[in-house]
């Protein structure tokens, strides 16, 4: 009995700690808690709708809180966490309560009923059912139940544990009314609402996709063998095509310096030339001096001639 004494206990604990939660984050949105035990230090995290409200001005709700829960809870070393709700629109506790709130403000609980209604459905909801009963007719009416239902819902048996569901209760003058809103979210799969062809056709495509990939893994692992392509072909023309217009169109400057290059003389080729001239300048006064001989020699042999005479 002790072992079930201390279950019994922490249950207990866990019940106070989100009734003083519920009445202490009521404009947050607060929806629900999770105690997460480690070796150094217990998690609590806290679901809300409006975390700007929860955390408060520099963290000053949070400390209040961790302080609250250490000494009257007889939690060891608290570490709070909040996690914002994506969709309120989705979550009965939520939209219970703040029905609640605006039936005791004096709103029409109709209007308010049929308002929520659309905007759950209007978020993705599969189903929805909402059941007000009390006094709803005013002072002197008897209580009566209203109940509004749109989509697909689950009652009874294993399924209905599926279904978010919660309860509230609005005090109006005119008397009590109570509220139950059940939702189904629209991630929600019944076992019943399973098409078996799309099963099959589904797990067929997930093998295809298997398939293929294993396939291209293959195709990758083998080793590439290079083949020239036609646009390898076309880069190696393109090449050859600049190539020779970069020699057609040449700078003056890069000319002239190839052909200083080419024209500069060696000392070896300097001599040979130096001989060459030299040797033609031989010959042509060689040919000078032959002339002038021929000219002087047949003049004396005529004036001995003339002076024999």
């Amino acid at each position: 009995m002790m072992i079930e004494r201390t279950f019994i206990v922490k249950n207990m604990n866990k019940m106070e700690l989100e009734n003083y939660l519920d009445t202490k984050l009521e404009r947050a949105g607060f929806c629900g808690i999770d105690i997460i035990k480690t070796p150094l230090v217990t998690r609590i995290v806290l679901h809300v709708a409006k975390p700007g409200l929860a955390i408060g001005k520099g963290g000053a709700t949070i400390k209040e809180l961790t302080e609250k829960i250490a000494t009257d809870y007889k939690i060891d070393n608290p570490q709070i966490e909040i996690s914002e709700i994506k969709n309120p629109n989705l979550n009965a506790r939520i939209l219970a309560k703040k029905m609640a709130s605006m039936i005791e403000r004096g709103y029409s609980w109709r209007s308010v009923s049929y308002r929520m209604i659309k905007d759950i459905m209007d978020s993705g909801a599969q189903g929805v059912e909402l059941i007000v009963k009390g006094k709803l007719s005013g002072k002197g009416g008897r209580k009566r139940q209203q109940r509004v239902a749109i989509g697909y819902l689950k009652k009874r048996g294993h399924q209905s544990k599926y279904v978010d569901k919660f309860k509230a209760a609005a005090y109006p003058k005119a008397g009590a009314i109570g509220i139950t809103l059940s939702i189904i979210h629209p991630e929600v799969i019944f076992p019943d609402k399973i098409d078996v062809n799309e099963v099959l056709a589904a797990t067929r495509a997930v093998a295809a996709e298997k398939k293929e990939q294993e396939e291209i893994k293959a195709e990758e692992a083998k080793p590439k063998v290079e083949e020239p392509t036609e646009t390898k072909k076309e880069e190696k023309t393109d090449k050859k095509e600049t190539k020779k217009e970069e020699k057609k169109v040449e700078d003056p400057k890069a000319k002239e310096a190839k052909k200083e290059k080419v024209e500069e003389p060696t000392k070896e080729g300097i001599i040979d030339k130096i001989k060459d001239v030299a040797h033609d300048i031989e010959e042509k006064v060689e040919d000078v001096v032959d002339d002038i001989k021929d000219k002087i020699i047949p003049d004396k042999d005529e004036k001995q001639e003339v002076k024999e005479e």
